[in-house]
């Protein structure tokens, strides 16, 4: 059956007016990646009297209908026409990453503290997940503020949910970040393991993580310099052999603490341009500041769908990106 996640996968690739005018090959990112086609058709929109930007993390519903979730705490419904529902989340929270549930509550991180939130499909507060005291912002634990909590992302089978740190800890060497995992105990989740993950370059932030089917990461690392533009890249974790770094007070590099392992899929300014422009510098004018990822298919490949946040900026695009990434 086609789901209405389809049916925007589709209007997303029409949106572009490329879904004919270049060969598959021309599409390529990466021996891994190829990206089918970009719209920016939610860019400077509204709904319901709530604007439609600021959007920080993506999720798969229970009925295959697209959740869109903004820093400013208000989460969307979409199809492929747009927005169909809207629900603004309760308290001062920095919402940056989104995970539903297999009951269909949404699991949301906030940088502010940071803390990992349960809200029913209403809006209403359920549960605020325990957090480990190193990981909160300082002087309280050695987090930086607004460099906490951006991914989340639920583990094959629902037991274990992962959150992704944006930047290391104080006392952490730079471009190793800390992804905190719970494992699901009687209904609730419980404080789980904790893994390392090296950015290519200490610039580098995660904004979001993703799972694969076979429990590896899609990890997405972002960065910006004024005057060129934002760094994207793609990569593969894997945390199966990683160290529990929860009781490793400084991660500097020491001997026996293995951090994931990972692999580079793809630098997205390596992506075609698909004729998109771009209001301020940029390596590609394809790029804006892409912070959401969702896995939306897999059969011989995996189906991803990004989106940028345009931080209400004039000078920047509400995005959303179709790609097909390949694991080896």
């Amino acid at each position: 059956m086609r789901t209405v996640l389809a049916v925007l996968a589709a209007a997303t690739l029409a949106a572009t007016g490329t879904a004919n005018a270049n060969p598959p090959e021309k599409h390529t990112c990466s021996a891994s990646v190829t990206i089918d086609g970009f719209s920016d058709a939610l860019d400077k929109t509204t709904y319901d009297g709530a604007y439609v930007g600021n959007l920080s993390a993506l999720a798969v519903d229970r009925d295959g209908k697209l959740a869109a979730l903004s820093d400013r705490s208000t989460l969307f419904r979409l199809d492929a026409k747009g927005p169909t529902g809207v629900v603004t989340l309760p308290g001062d929270l920095d919402s940056e990453g989104l995970a539903i549930d297999r009951d269909g509550t949404r699991l949301v991180t906030s940088e502010t503290e940071p803390s990992v939130r349960r809200y029913s499909r209403e809006g209403k507060l359920l549960e605020q997940l325990p957090v480990p005291p190193d990981l909160r912002v300082a002087p309280v634990g050695r987090a930086t503020v607004n460099q906490t909590f951006e991914g989340l992302t639920l583990l094959p089978g629902g037991h274990t949910l992962l959150a992704a740190m944006e930047y290391a800890l104080a006392g952490d060497t730079p471009g190793t970040v800390r992804f905190q995992t719970w494992t699901r105990d009687h209904g609730r989740f419980r404080l789980g393991a904790q893994y390392a993950y090296r950015t290519d370059d200490p610039s580098l932030g995660v904004p979001e993580v993703q799972a694969t089917p076979d429990g590896r990461l899609l990890v997405l690392e972002r960065g910006f310099e004024v005057g060129v533009g934002n760094t994207v890249r793609l990569s593969l974790a894997d945390p199966s052999r990683a160290t529990d770094t929860s009781r490793v007070e400084h991660l500097t590099g020491q001997p026996g603490v293995r951090p994931m392992r990972k692999t580079r899929l793809a630098d997205l300014a390596d992506c075609p341009t698909l004729g998109a422009t771009a209001r301020q510098p940029q390596p590609n004018p394809l790029l804006d500041n892409i912070e959401g990822m969702t896995v939306t298919g897999h059969q011989h490949t995996l189906k991803v769908l990004l989106v940028s946040d345009d931080n209400q900026n004039p000078a920047q695009t509400t995005r959303l990106y179709r790609l097909r990434v390949r694991l080896s």
